[in-house]
């Protein structure tokens, strides 16, 4: 890894008028004037860190990208904090998962700490963007993708770096609401030693099918089981899984196929902070089924950056149906829920580090 101390270019156009966001902002519809960019070749490595106006890509059809698929991504978010200081939530987990991804795919590794400081001045110029309303929030997007123009199964030998930025509304704007679930075996999402582990394009159009198949079926996403046995539960389509038992809370152990998320890491954090017995192992559907039938079963809750904590109302596994809290949001999800998005918007103390401030 090559870092670089190269001089940010600013190629920025100054606003004539006071911006207007919408009321209704929906994710990923609308995106912030500038984006950052920097390019990467064997002979100088990442280089030429540039600000300029968000604008279409000039692409030969050839682009390896297209091609054979070689593109990672992030997904983080800042908020607006009642000082008028702008905090972004765990960038450098965010950032460190990148390059994590970025090795696994032969996508040469970014100087972390360059391309969080890259993105603190793409907010500055771009502040007016970050919506001060609870519940929206600046939504980051960071990926680089293979960019030589050229056929051939091999990695390619120079890569583009851009971040853009859109701001985006509340994940519930009618307040905290439980999803329906779907367990799936009739699909595979990833499996171990594969990209599972990995943000990249890949495992997401990998998960559309089946997830399509359970919208249809009134499902608002699908729960994947493990791609060697079919029979240990993994995550949720978007989302990390927790189960919350009499005697524990557990979530899947990281066993290669399925995404550390930072949200994940977030409440596992918390939750023993707090003393709860929470651990990361194996979870079959077979326990989860007994354990409920059982009485066992209290909730289960998903976590990720849009959502923060998705509260279970409804899982489905075959012809059984286990429904939690009748259907409604868990006290227990709200108040983990509170608490995260308490911190990220400054209205309760960072005592772990988690933000980095924009003044």
């Amino acid at each position: 890894m090559v870092k670089t101390m190269l001089n940010i270019n600013y190629l920025v156009n100054d606003h004539q008028d006071t911006l207007q966001l919408p009321e209704k902002l929906e994710f990923g519809k609308i995106f912030t004037d500038h984006l950052f960019e920097m390019n990467y070749d064997e002979e100088n490595g990442w280089s030429n860190p540039t600000i300029k106006s968000f604008d279409t890509l000039s692409m030969s059809p050839a682009t390896m990208v297209f091609h054979y698929g070689q593109a990672v991504f992030e997904g983080l978010k800042a908020y607006k904090t009642p000082s008028g200081r702008i905090a972004i939530f765990r960038p450098d987990r965010h950032f460190q998962r990148l390059n994590n991804s970025a090795r696994r795919l032969c996508i040469p590794e970014l100087d972390a700490d360059f391309a969080i400081e890259a993105l603190k001045e793409l907010i500055k110029v771009d502040r007016e963007w970050v919506p001060e309303k609870k519940g929206n929030a600046l939504y980051i997007r960071p990926f680089i993708y293979g960019s030589d123009p050229v056929l051939g199964v091999k990695p390619s030998k120079s890569y583009k770096f851009l971040i853009i930025l859109s701001p985006v509304g509340a994940y519930y704007p009618e307040g905290f609401k439980p999803v329906k679930i779907l367990a799936q075996d009739d699909y595979v999402r990833a499996v171990r030693k594969g990209l599972g582990d990995c943000k990249t394009p890949a495992n997401y159009a990998a998960s559309l099918l089946a997830t399509q198949e359970a919208q249809k079926k009134g499902f608002t996403q699908v729960l994947w089981m493990d791609g060697i046995e079919q029979k240990y539960i993994e995550e949720v389509g978007t989302m990390n899984i927790f189960v919350r038992f009499k005697n524990e809370i557990a979530t899947p152990m990281l066993t290669g196929s399925i995404l550390p998320g930072v949200t994940r890491a977030t409440v596992l954090e918390l939750l023993r902070k707090k003393g709860e017995t929470v651990n990361e192992r194996l979870i079959s559907m077979e326990e989860i089924i007994s354990e409920y039938e059982k009485g066992n079963l209290l909730s289960i809750f998903g976590t990720g950056t849009a959502a923060v904590i998705s509260s279970v109302g409804l899982l489905k596994y075959k012809d059984k149906e286990m429904i939690f809290n009748n259907g409604e949001s868990g006290q227990f999800e709200l108040d983990l829920f509170n608490e995260i998005t308490s911190i990220q918007y400054g209205f309760k103390p960072d005592e772990n580090g988690w933000l980095q401030y924009i003044d």
